[in-house]
């Protein structure tokens, strides 16, 4: 099925606050805690299919890395097919940085004070934590991803490093869709085009990830999930497109937003397909070049087909607006961020309370309770610490010849990231 109407009302939505988008966002925080919750619980662990199935739970990350590609790219997408200003790199990256650092660094305190041990002294690790470059460490002195309670935050560095490289990651594909001419469809395919190039290059450097000998710290460095942001660039580049008169995009962003069953149908066969050993085993950077393509392929296609349809979605009411978009899907969306910084804290605290052993307890009940603590943790969060730091970017000032916030053009590109 697709999209009927009026044309205005085929167009994508991109200009305030998308409800269908954060509650694909909300889908993502808590696929991530229903994934860490069952490791920790070891019914991930266990052979079959619901070991299995709960074991590719960490498929949210590269949802969210979609969703960030989407939402942050647009702006740099309108200046090159519809002659928009460029994004005020300056209040970009100040915007950035008042949307993650704060409750970031408060998360990060908590977990260092109680389990830090001998290095909750140590400058060093203070700093590497606080900037986000403990990824780059390769003999930590931790064991994993990161220290206790602070072990997702490897993700959270690789969107950083998503963040400083996106002014440069858009001036070359600007450079390279200029070069067709003044013809907005050559410019926007030469944009797919170069945003295609940059997703192959993201299997390109699995393979030196892999030979001539496994070096496992650069699964968690950028270049390997390049193949997730694309999709969702491409995404930003569609809806600008669809926007700026051209009918067959329209049609298609309809069709695909109109066919958001059908993509989800899709989106759920190619997870059951990561849950068998296709993907390796059920820990990130184990198994074998062949593992880490398969797993990469699924996870793009599954991050596609979930986010698609919402980001195209038509101006008027829809059938999947009402269901992402309703109130407890849109709150739980909005306090994703602190879901996804707390949940290893909430985990080893409850744990610690009942005592439970690693890798044993009860995956129903441990959920229910680790849920309701870590969204009663988020919410303070969000409505105490990120929402009074975003409001700190009304004081960054506007670079000269920047698209100021309150001018229309930036005020139809606004994101909701």
């Amino acid at each position: 099925m697709t999209e009927t109407g009026s044309t205005s009302a085929r167009l994508p939505e991109i200009s305030g606050r998308q409800a269908p988008l954060d509650g694909i966002r909300a889908v993502a925080a808590f696929s991530v805690l229903l994934f860490h919750v069952a490791m920790e619980a070891g019914t991930a662990l266990e052979p079959g299919f619901l070991g299995g199935v709960l074991s590719r739970g960490e498929i949210g990350v590269p949802i969210f890395f979609t969703l960030s590609g989407l939402l942050l790219y647009r702006p740099w997408a309108a200046e090159v097919l519809t002659g928009e200003r460029p994004p005020d790199t300056r209040r970009y990256l100040w915007r950035r940085f008042f949307r993650i650092i704060p409750a970031y660094w408060l998360v990060v305190a908590v977990a260092l004070l109680l389990w830090g041990g001998a290095h909750r002294s140590d400058p060093w690790t203070w700093a590497q934590l606080a900037f986000l470059v403990h990824i780059y460490d390769l003999t930590p002195w931790w064991y994993g991803l990161g220290p206790k309670g602070l072990g997702q935050m490897w993700s959270l560095a690789v969107e950083l490093t998503f963040y400083l490289t996106l002014p440069l990651m858009a001036a070359a594909l600007r450079w390279f869709a200029l070069r067709a001419g003044a013809d907005l469809r050559a410019r926007a395919r030469r944009l797919l085009i170069g945003l295609a190039a940059f997703g192959a290059l993201s299997y390109v450097y699995t393979i030196f990830e892999y030979f001539p000998e496994y070096r496992p710290w650069m699964n968690v460095w950028l270049p390997r999930s390049w193949t997730f942001f694309v999709p969702g660039m491409a995404l930003a580049v569609l809806t600008v497109w669809a926007r700026a008169e051209d009918g067959r995009v329209r049609r298609l962003c309809a069709a695909l937003a109109g066919s958001w069953g059908t993509l989800w149908l899709i989106a759920g066969f190619a997870y059951l397909i990561a849950a068998t050993p296709v993907t390796g085993p059920r820990f990130v950077g184990l198994g074998g070049i062949w593992t880490a393509f398969s797993e990469q392929a699924l996870y793009t296609l599954v991050a596609f087909c979930l986010v698609a349809p919402a980001a195209l979605e038509a101006q008027r009411p829809t059938r999947l607006g009402g269901l992402l978009g309703g109130r407890v899907m849109s709150y739980l969306g909005r306090i994703s961020y602190g879901v996804f910084l707390w949940q290893f804290v909430v985990i080893y605290l409850w744990y610690d309370f009942t005592g439970q052993r690693p890798w044993t307890g009860d995956l129903v009940l441990n959920l229910v309770a680790i849920s309701a603590l870590t969204v009663a943790l988020a919410g303070l969060t969000h409505r105490y610490v990120e929402e009074p730091a975003r409001r700190l970017i009304r004081f960054v000032p506007h670079a000269a010849g920047g698209a100021g916030p309150g001018s229309p053009k930036a005020a139809a590109l606004r994101q909701n990231a």
